[in-house]
């Protein structure tokens, strides 16, 4: 048999694109060179992924400047003082404040995806931003003459938009990022707040058919940047079955860095649904040494007494680089992880065929 895998999403840029960023930035070079070193950066990022022989690709989201905020890159009405996300090493990462509405998508992962697919020849995978994440840019104390609940019918029709453009873009598949999930928990115990996240996904998620939703999946993670969570003291299993709430067909689900991953196993294995397939995270991200094959088969196989391996897959915990300037884990490391994660799928369904 064989197991599927896919990658999360961002690889660490290369050095080039990075000088190259901060250099547009300060007017040293313009846009047209810009734009060769991030089709450079692609066309490295896809070629790389296909020689370690990955089934599906991405582009490292080489040219987002962070996994929540590419709707956002030319839009006006903004202010920089939105919400505040801190995480457990000290650091903290702010969004935008909406100030006017209505609310569109000035950039959408279409554009990505046409990009990328211009230089795979295996299918590539397109991850978007959850509506949820982008409800957050809403202030708390209104905008004059554009209420939350306009606001939110905006955000639903973009959301949708953003993630059909990607399927009729000919994505293998849409992940949706989610990892507010687990913070809104800790933001909120009551999980009044979770519960309204869902709500909202849902919203968008029904707008598709079955069909269509067997290609669009979740991913759910504490967070990564910098080599720090904004949640993982969060109990897991507290987020599960909201989780598997959400109308989609497949979750990557973070677990690599998880201490006690037989529990959250028998959580997944008690609330996901006949029709929804499990991505387990087998390659911690945040974490310097790299897995081993035997290591990543281990993970899988323990995995699968929890999971039917005919709805079991593999996947990163997350993202190696979600903000562009997250230069913490090198390039060099992403790819010997996503090697391990490979190479180590494969041997655990060699055994599970046997």
């Amino acid at each position: 048999m064989s197991l599927q895998t896919e990658p999360i999403g961002s690889i660490p840029r290369p050095p080039a694109l990075l000088a190259g960023i901060a250099d547009h930035a300060a007017g040293r070079i313009g846009h047209d060179t810009l734009d060769a070193l991030y089709d450079d950066a692609v066309r490295d990022t896809i070629t790389t992924f296909e020689a370690l022989g990955s089934p599906v690709v991405t582009d490292g989201e080489q040219r987002k400047p962070s996994f929540a905020t590419y709707p956002l890159v030319g839009l006006d009405g903004l202010a920089p003082d939105g919400a505040v996300i801190p995480f457990a090493d000290g650091h903290t990462r702010q969004l935008p404040r909406l100030t006017a509405g209505p609310f569109r998508y000035a950039t959408r992962s279409d554009s990505y995806l046409r990009a990328a697919r211009r230089h795979a020849s295996v299918p590539v995978k397109q991850s978007v931003i959850a509506p949820s994440a982008l409800s957050l840019l809403y202030p708390q104390n209104g905008i004059h003459g554009y209420d939350r609940e306009a606001f939110l019918d905006d955000l639903v029709d973009e959301a949708e938009a953003d993630i059909r453009g990607a399927l009729d873009g000919g994505a293998h598949t849409v992940q949706v990022d989610f990892t507010e999930g687990r913070l809104s928990i800790k933001l909120d115990p009551s999980k009044g707040v979770l519960d309204s996240f869902v709500a909202l996904n849902n919203r968008v998620l029904d707008r598709f058919t079955p069909q269509e939703r067997a290609r669009i999946g979740v991913h759910t993670c504490p967070g990564g940047d910098q080599d720090s969570t904004h949640s993982a003291d969060v109990d897991y299993t507290e987020l599960l079955p909201s989780l598997f709430a959400l109308r989609a067909g497949a979750f990557y689900v973070q677990l690599a860095s998880e201490p006690d991953p037989e529990r959250v196993l028998a959580a997944i294995a008690a609330h996901v649904r006949p029709d929804q397939r499990v991505f387990v995270g087998v390659t911690d991200p945040i974490d310097p040494i790299v897995e081993t094959p035997e290591q990543v088969r281990d993970r899988v196989l323990r995995a699968a007494e929890h999971i039917p391996p005919d709805r079991l897959g593999t996947c990163d915990d997350c993202g190696f680089a979600p903000f562009g300037d997250d230069v913490s884990t090198s390039r060099d490391i992403a790819w010997a992880k996503i090697r391990a994660r490979i190479e180590g799928t494969a041997l655990a369904a060699e055994q599970l065929g046997a």
